[in-house]
């Protein structure tokens, strides 16, 4: 196998990208990109640095050989997908929409409790029953597109999903065009996650004015208030959030390079099973228990305790891996 062949080899073998490569190299991403395409030679000294940084000999990378379990090895690497810069502009246009699509999404289910709240402090001003009645169905009308549009969603992320799981190869100027974006897109990104912090800060504030009063409907309907609060703030989160994400993806950058995406799949599989448990527990209450009540404080409880969960999860894979 000539020396382009083992230069991609190696490098997909260590989960670098051609500007990861580039970078250690103190090269550009075209140098790199030439040395594997056979259109350029490295000179004797990006030879022996190549050794260093791989770990193998210089006989290895100039000899035409490889050892049969490394080819077959090879083979699968460079079975790799690979993202066109098309792919790519349709990736980010679509993450655009959808960015927009989960914060409603995320909003909508956490103002969800917010009728039943409301309609429970006001109950005994109304004829019986009827209170939770009204809640409960504007609980539904509330979650039930929020789930809709989460749904549709993953469906339309199918075909985008091995950029989540798998190492892949992007085309030249793809690196160059999501780079760019990620410059323009910068100072709105920050501005909104400073908006997001400050509207999670000022949330709490309503339901301390709530607290100096006495009085239990009063209380409820600034808890409410901290919740249309808090629900704006996680729009400002959610929405700068995916479409960053979408960029680091491209770029295997941060928490989706290569040797992160073992951990997201970790995680993927943990929030999936601590979903299904949210979801069982939220019927449980409501046909077992007849706690709808109570089931519909379930939600915005599984939200808030989701981000612990994968906290905690970051801090074992760490513990594991060191």
């Amino acid at each position: 196998m000539v020396l382009a062949d083992k230069i991609i080899y190696l490098r997909r073998k260590n989960g670098w990208s051609q500007e990861d490569l580039a970078e250690k190299m103190q090269v550009s991403r075209q140098a790199v990109s030439k040395w594997e395409g056979a259109q350029a030679v490295p000179d004797l000294e990006k030879i022996l640095a190549l050794s260093s940084l791989f770990g193998v000999t210089t006989d290895y990378l100039l000899k035409d050989e490889l050892q049969e379990e490394q080819l077959l090895e090879n083979s699968e690497i460079t079975s790799a997908k690979r993202v066109t810069l098309a792919q790519a502009n349709e990736y980010l246009e679509w993450k655009k929409t959808e960015a927009v699509r989960i914060a409603i999404g995320s909003f909508l289910c956490v103002i969800s409790v917010i009728p039943l709240l409301l309609m429970d402090a006001a109950s005994e001003y109304l004829p019986e029953n009827l209170g939770d009645a009204i809640g409960l169905v504007s609980l539904f009308i509330l979650v039930v597109p929020a789930v809709a549009i989460f749904l549709f969603c993953g469906m339309k992320n199918e075909p985008f999903d091995f950029l989540d799981r798998e190492v892949f190869e992007a085309d030249p100027g793809v690196a160059d065009m999501v780079r760019e974006r990620q410059r323009e897109y910068r100072n709105h990104y920050a501005k909104c996650n400073i908006i997001g912090t400050c509207f999670c800060v000022l949330a709490p504030v309503p339901l301390f004015i709530g607290m100096v009063r006495e009085n239990d409907l009063l209380m409820v309907i600034m808890f409410t208030i901290t919740l249309l609060i808090a629900g704006i703030g996680a729009v400002f989160f959610i929405i700068p959030g995916i479409r960053w994400a979408a960029m680091q993806k491209l770029l295997q950058e941060g928490s989706y390079a290569p040797l992160e995406k073992s951990r997201s799949r970790v995680k993927g599989r943990v929030a999936g099973v601590y979903w299904l448990i949210t979801t069982a527990v939220f019927l449980i209450l409501g046909f077992r228990e007849n706690e709808w009540k109570t089931a519909g404080y379930v939600w915005p409880v599984a939200g808030v305790l989701f981000a612990a969960v994968m906290c905690l999860l970051n801090l074992l894979i760490d513990r594991k891996q060191s």
